[in-house]
């Protein structure tokens, strides 16, 4: 089986989630991104398939919510932005002979052990290219690649449809898996409402802190 490794890059936590700055104050979205941070880290340890799990980021508090729950820390390409901060921990991985790997946002939060696992499932020979479009199919919310640089990434709010086409020009047919959990990022204030009324309700850190915010 090949060994895949989860990658989660972190931006710092100051300043985070900018776009939901109508509805929540800098230091409620600051602790938004640590929560949401943590539940996409408890998902992924819960996982049984992944090898492990890299947090790629220089905050301080991110960082050691990262090694709580396991996850080894980098910091290559880390203040290059999330295409930057992923391709580092491709480096990383590559250097070190490892199989695949599986980026995750930090802000899916509603994203479970068991999507993990099925994305995870996914890859069953290299070179392979496994992706989970975010819920309006415009973002890339999970990517696999086997090997670690199998097709070139660049995310975005709009990566999902040039991801496909980046693949299909390395000659590999991308595996399309749909994850209602994974797909749901937060990014606007319509996504933390969405987040709210999910169902079946998911006893998260994100939800209950956003309950104490009042949504």
């Amino acid at each position: 089986m090949i060994d895949v490794w989860a990658a989660v890059p972190v931006k710092a936590f100051t300043g985070a989630k900018s776009r939901t700055s109508s509805v929540l104050t800098p230091e409620q979205r600051e602790i938004l991104a640590a929560a949401m941070l943590e539940d996409v880290l408890a998902a992924l340890a819960g996982s049984t398939l992944l090898a492990g799990i890299l947090v790629n980021t220089v905050d301080p508090v991110a960082a050691n919510l990262a090694v709580r729950y396991g996850a080894r820390v980098v910091t290559e390409g880390a203040l290059d932005g999330h295409t930057g901060a992923v391709n580092g921990m491709a480096r990383v991985l590559a250097a070190e002979g490892k199989g695949a790997l599986l980026t995750v946002p930090g802000d899916i939060p509603r994203v479970t052990s068991a999507e993990i696992d099925a994305v995870v499932a996914s890859c069953l020979s290299a070179p392979s290219f496994t992706i989970v479009p975010a819920h309006d199919e415009l973002g890339s919310n999970a990517v696999l690649c086997a090997p670690p640089f199998s097709v070139p990434l660049r995310f975005g709010d709009d990566s999902y449809f040039p991801h496909l086409m980046a693949a299909r020009a390395k000659g590999i047919e991308p595996t399309i898996v749909r994850l209602p959990g994974i797909g749901l990022d937060i990014d606007h204030p319509v996504d933390l409402r969405a987040f709210v009324a999910g169902r079946p309700r998911m006893p998260t850190r994100t939800l209950a802190l956003l309950e104490r915010f009042g949504f």
